[in-house]
């Protein structure tokens, strides 16, 4: 019986080493598939609200696809912000050119503005103006001007919107309000709040 126990023991050693081997090789297994691969753990770089380039008395102009003048941004000094791709502008002044070659320039003490200059919040002593059409268009539309502490320009699609008291002039008119929501495109004017108009008579 001894001797049958011991033939059996000296067989079993003869398959440790391959019974160790393949516990090793399902472990290394499992430790390669719960282990997360060293390059494919991404950290997110945090961007932060802070300048990355600066510029000072400067002019930006951009331009359609025909390559004809679409807009074009002034300043004293500019701030870019990388989070949100923006401008701050001091001292700022922007002119929009419609495609008839029609004039929109909003200046203020304080601007940010998007890549395009399509979009543009004004801030201190803030002005849009729009300069009357030519003469010889039918049925012109006349000069516009906005004068508010804030607003809100959308050159390209020509509304300009401000949650501040604004004024704005139109041709001999004159309107004012505490909030003001205007579509030049929709010929759509919305003024809320505390609103005085002076109308003048259409000429004969």
């Amino acid at each position: 019986m001894i001797h049958l126990l011991r033939n059996a023991w000296e067989r079993s050693l003869l398959y440790f080493p391959l019974v160790s081997m393949g516990v090793l090789a399902l472990g290394t297994y499992w430790l390669v598939r719960t282990t997360p691969p060293s390059g494919g753990v991404s950290v997110e770089r945090v961007v932060r609200h802070e300048p990355d380039y600066f510029m000072e008395n400067f002019s930006v102009r951009t331009f359609d696809a025909t390559g004809r003048l679409r807009t074009e941004v002034v300043g004293a000094k500019a701030r870019h912000y990388p989070d949100t791709q923006w401008l701050e502008i001091d001292n700022i002044r922007v002119r929009a050119f419609d495609e008839h070659g029609r004039v929109t320039t909003a200046t203020a003490q304080r601007g940010l503005t998007n890549e395009d200059s399509s979009e543009v919040q004004l801030m201190g002593g803030a002005r849009v103006v729009r300069e009357a059409d030519p003469g010889e268009v039918a049925d012109p539309a006349p000069r516009m001007e906005f004068r508010s502490d804030f607003l809100h320009a959308f050159m390209h699609t020509e509304r300009v919107v401000s949650h501040l008291p604004v004024e704005f002039l139109r041709g001999g008119d004159r309107f004012s309000a505490d909030r003001l929501d205007f579509d030049n495109v929709e010929q759509v004017l919305l003024l809320t709040g505390r609103v005085r108009a002076t109308l003048l008579p259409a000429p004969r």
